[in-house]
């Protein structure tokens, strides 16, 4: 049976001044389906993830999440509520936490369950709690962010996201502001709730986690998708010479002896 497409973009073009970040944008996904993009530096990965829940307003295009679409072109309240609506299916998990410094870590996750949906805060609490204990931190309730490692703070950037229960996870280069060690818990923890089925859209230099873990890579370079596919037929065969050119940094970590 043919997987239902949550995220749906269509053409999507975003400039910044007189610079094209964007240039005509077309990806679908599927439910349940974990893409990994790729890209140097610049090629507007990290533009078009803060596009699809406009943080970044695109000037011409479609976005749709869950059913709900959006012109990006219109305008006026009625575009705005929509805007509203579509942010609540999904969830973001930046590069730099974005954790509450005042709050302890349950409060941290209780934050959009009490302020977005309008829930009871005593039940806010047993769902956060349970999603705390579920990365990990079961233990670090009632710490605050600066008691704690970067690694940790991340899998709480997670259980954040996840307890809105969204359509789609947006992630942010997630592990881009870990020190080396740290990586390895976090990648371990997005494993865990790519296994249970969850949407994710993940921006990512980490080659290991597109190759092990998600179901389609993404590689993008000069605000353009220049390559697609399942991540075997990307890191052991790609079509193209830009996505040959930048896999082939990544030699050394046996990427293209793995499928042999």
């Amino acid at each position: 049976m043919e997987k239902e497409v949550v995220v749906s973009i269509k053409n999507l073009h975003k400039s910044f001044d007189d610079v094209e970040v964007l240039k005509g944008i077309n990806v679908d996904i599927k439910k349940g389906e974990v893409v990994a993009i790729l890209g140097p530096s610049g090629s507007g990965k990290t533009t078009f993830l803060r596009c699809i829940n406009f943080l970044e307003t695109a000037q011409k295009g479609t976005i749709s999440v869950g059913g709900l679409e959006i012109d990006c072109q219109e305008k006026g309240k009625h575009h705005k509520n929509k805007i509203i609506e579509l942010r609540r299916k999904t969830a973001m998990v930046f590069q730099s936490f974005n954790l509450f410094s005042h709050k302890t870590l349950v409060e941290n996750v209780m934050e959009g369950l009490v302020v977005v949906q309008k829930m009871d805060t005593k039940e806010a609490y047993q769902k956060s709690k349970k999603m705390l204990e579920k990365v990990g931190l079961g233990d670090r309730l009632n710490y605050y962010p600066h008691m704690i490692s970067g690694g940790q703070k991340q899998r709480a950037s997670m259980a954040r996201a996840l307890v809105l229960n969204p359509d789609v996870i947006l992630f942010d280069e997630p592990t881009s502001a870990l020190d080396p060690e740290l990586v390895g818990e976090v990648l371990d923890t997005m494993k865990e709730i790519a296994e249970e089925g969850i949407t994710m859209i993940v921006v990512t230099h980490e080659m290991s986690f597109a190759r092990d873990v998600a179901d389609r890579v993404i590689f993008m370079d000069g605000g353009v998708v220049v390559e697609e596919g399942i991540p075997k037929d990307i890191f052991r065969h790609p079509k193209e010479e830009r996505t040959k050119k930048f896999l082939s940094r990544f030699t050394n970590l046996g990427l293209e002896m793995y499928y042999i």
